[in-house]
């Protein structure tokens, strides 16, 4: 699975383009939690001036995926295990009322995208961060089903930082891939129209995202 499955770097501008590839690099920890960001040398390696990498990085900050300190300069926020209740709490009560809007509101091509995505489900056999990124294509083709730009901004926020928890102990989780698949049932749930059992699988991932991590810790 390519990294270009969830950044879509064709798309938007420079800026959210930047804000993408960014992103990526910070959930999946190939920026180390405490590492330092140096604006001007992610501009050089990822091709773009430093403007809009600029402004991706406020948008990163306000997502609390980093962090700037008057005088000692911008680094990558600090996973912390403790954050994972308070995270679950809000994705409980957030990822089944997407799953159910999602059910009732997706479009022709809401569901043509969420169509193609079992099939990617069943082949997937990659490394753990391709797993992740399928994992989190899937979440963002579900969130954008909801039709609620609002709700899928929080989500997808949400879903970054429970994402960086789990690359943490990426290592120590064997199950990854099956906790990635179990979203098959719940793509044909959607696809299908059926808001309840959306809802209800939804909330069973999010409770076993967080029991997985707790087995661990």
């Amino acid at each position: 699975m390519a990294a270009s499955t969830v950044a879509g770097q064709g798309d938007g501008t420079l800026a959210d383009q930047a804000y993408r590839s960014i992103s990526d690099r910070l959930v999946t920890l190939r920026i180390r939690p405490g590492e330092p960001i140096n604006d001007e040398r992610i501009a050089a390696e990822l091709g773009f001036g430093r403007t809009p990498v600029r402004e991706a990085l406020k948008r990163l900050e306000h997502e609390r995926l980093i962090v700037a300190y008057p005088r000692r300069g911008t680094f990558a926020t600090e996973v912390q295990i403790a954050d994972l209740g308070h995270i679950s709490e809000v994705r409980r009560q957030l990822e089944p009322l997407a799953a159910s809007l999602a059910a009732r509101r997706a479009g022709e091509g809401d569901r043509d995208a969420l169509d193609r995505l079992p099939a990617l489900l069943a082949d997937a056999s990659g490394s753990g961060t391709d797993l992740i990124r399928l994992d989190m294509t899937v979440h963002r083709a579900i969130y954008a089903a909801t039709r609620n730009p609002y709700l899928e901004d929080t989500l997808i926020r949400y879903d970054n930082l429970a994402t960086r928890i789990w690359c943490l102990f990426l290592d120590r989780l064997p199950g990854l891939a099956g906790h990635v698949h179990e979203h098959g049932t719940l793509l044909r749930a959607i696809i299908d129209g059926d808001e309840e059992k959306a809802a209800a699988l939804a909330t069973a991932h999010v409770e076993g995202f967080e029991a997985a991590i707790r087995s661990v810790i």
